[in-house]
């Protein structure tokens, strides 16, 4: 007897059982994958940069960006500063001295030293403040950091990756401030900006954070 029905149609290639002795398994095609998805079922794949995967610390505020500054002038200018003034003040007197003291031919020996001793100091302030600000700015580069800004627990780390800049950068950016002093308009913004960032910090790509 026969059946009503015709046969069901051959299953198509690469599916059933070998068809001959011997044969192995004939593989199934891989699933269809999509553009930018990790895996057969659609799920995102891991981010490309290490950083996005991290929490980001907070921006640091206007106001501890301002006492950072503050901090940095303190630390770095005073010692700079009292050796002008000291050289300065001793090389006034010297001068006076000599206007009012100088011998027939015209020359004060006493205060000759006064005035050299001022001149050296005034000198030495000039080099001592060269050498702290490129100091300080090695420092921002390798950690982050200027003695100002450790103090209140701040940090400039580029944008993209969360890393100090470095010095060359540093001195970049320290540069870059001259944009942000037309009518300071620059050291303002980060006042309303997103990111809280100054014009020079746009430029070179730097954000300061919290880092406690």
């Amino acid at each position: 007897m026969t059946h009503p029905n015709p046969p069901y149609p051959p299953p198509p290639p690469g599916y059933g059982p070998p068809q001959q002795p011997g044969q192995p398994y004939p593989q199934h095609p891989p699933f269809p994958q999509q553009p930018g998805a990790y895996g057969a079922y659609g799920y995102g794949g891991y981010p490309q940069d290490p950083y996005a995967m991290q929490q980001r610390p907070p921006l640091a505020g206007w106001g501890a960006r301002v006492g950072a500054t503050i901090l940095d002038c303190l630390i770095l200018g005073l010692a700079p500063v009292i050796l002008m003034v000291a050289g300065a003040v001793m090389w006034i007197t010297g001068y006076e001295d000599c206007s009012t003291y100088e011998d027939s031919q015209g020359y004060c020996q006493q205060s000759t030293g006064m005035t050299t001793g001022g001149l050296v100091m005034i000198g030495a302030g000039f080099v001592l403040s060269f050498v702290l600000g490129f100091w300080s700015l090695y420092r921002q580069g390798k950690t982050g950091q200027t003695p100002g800004k450790k103090a209140v627990g701040i940090s400039v780390l580029r944008e993209r990756d969360g890393m100090p800049t470095g010095f060359g950068m540093a001195f970049v950016r320290n540069l870059c401030h001259v944009v942000d002093s037309f009518l300071y308009l620059g050291y303002l913004w980060p006042l309303w900006d997103e990111k809280k960032q100054t014009f020079a910090d746009k430029i070179v790509g730097t954000v300061v954070v919290r880092v406690r």
